[in-house]
């Protein structure tokens, strides 16, 4: 195993910059996350790793080596697609087996590596099977099996799961996690999903058009967003932002709703800021001052109900339980609590507000 290292890579295609100076340390065994919305760079930065896109500056090193010259299989990595890539003519066990023949490794040893990897990943009734014959699942397990058998110094998941449904998605998530806890290899997951991302890795990374916005652990992301970006990324359903201006060190609306906020300090009388409230986070009752809306839709998913209300001019979301009875035309009375309110600078975007009991 080994740990990887990007310095200050960057990737140019003619005059246009897609990815910006990019600095990130994966420690050996550390499982990361690199989360954003399509066309951030996600995927690049994973191609350059693997040595399938070539770098247009900086260095990327593996190990204690730098890599940027070797080719991908001197690279000692191994990599699962979003399309599972098997040959459709041959087994599981050839399709997981193929690569080390390509090797010359011995046979013994190859069945060995394949039959430790089939037990692994709960493959073994399977392998004399055709990939035509086995769920979207299973032909994932078998894609990660093939990484699996290399013993690979690093892995690069390149959004694995976008083709499966979603409560195969969920199982798959908790099967790549026993992988990489049973393995202990270095590994980088691409996806859009922040969900998926959140629940998988030790560590988030979170890009915007090829610039690392914010690195930290899940929680810490959820909790301590540091600047807009992030806090509208992180978290399902999305953080609700509001417009607002510093009147007597509360954040108010041009509609006259106020929030109080912890850190109020680090604003100025008139600065123009960003409110920003998670849907979760808004109460049904309390004290100080109220927000009251109309509710236009809900969305009940059981335990929780969606509900969107109107607030300041602007549709918001808001949940509640799934036994609290509410309906389309209702007046929704909220309130909110200091310590849950983010603000952010306007023109920055990066968060003004402390929110500091609230780290991890």
């Amino acid at each position: 195993m080994a740990g990887l290292e990007l310095r200050n890579i960057a990737k140019s295609y003619g005059a246009v910059s897609v990815i910006e100076g990019v600095s990130l340390t994966v420690a050996d065994g550390e499982f990361v996350a690199l989360v954003g919305p399509s066309g951030c760079g996600k995927s690049t930065i994973l191609r350059m790793i693997a040595g399938l896109e070539d770098i247009s500056g900086g260095e990327i090193v593996i190990g204690s080596e730098v890599v940027n010259d070797l080719t991908p299989k001197e690279r000692n990595i191994a990599m699962v697609f979003q399309s599972y890539a098997l040959y459709p003519h041959m087994s599981v066990y050839r399709n997981m087996a193929f690569n080390l023949e390509l090797a010359g490794k011995p046979r013994d040893e190859i069945d060995r590596r394949v039959q430790a990897a089939a037990t692994m990943l709960e493959l073994g009734p399977l392998l004399e099977r055709k990939p035509s014959q086995l769920s979207g699942g299973q032909r994932q397990r078998v894609a990660m099996g093939r990484a699996v058998v290399r013993n690979p110094s690093v892995f690069l998941f390149d959004e694995p799961l976008s083709n499966l449904d979603a409560k195969l998605r969920v199982q798959m998530r908790s099967e790549i996690k026993q992988l990489h806890n049973k393995v202990g290899v270095t590994s980088v997951y691409v996806t859009h999903d922040q969900v998926e991302a959140m629940t998988l890795a030790d560590r988030v990374v979170v890009l915007n058009r090829g610039v690392i916005q914010q690195s930290g652990s899940p929680m810490q992301l959820y909790r301590e967003p540091a600047n807009t970006f992030v806090a509208g990324f992180i978290g399902s359903p999305a953080m609700n932002l509001f417009d607002a201006t510093i009147v007597n060190g509360t954040a108010r609306t041009a509609s006259g709703e106020a929030f109080v906020f912890e850190g109020a300090g680090k604003s100025t009388e008139g600065q123009s800021v960003t409110v920003g409230v998670r849907p979760e986070h808004f109460l049904r009752t309390g004290q100080g001052s109220s927000l009251t809306g109309r509710i236009s839709t809900i969305e009940p998913t059981g335990g929780q109900t969606f509900v969107t209300v109107s607030i300041a001019g602007q549709p918001i979301v808001v949940t509640v339980s799934g036994d609290d009875n509410v309906s389309p035309g209702d007046e929704l009375t909220l309130f909110t609590t200091p310590r849950q309110v983010y603000v952010f600078d306007a023109a920055s975007g990066q968060r003004i507000s402390e929110n500091a009991h609230l780290r991890a």
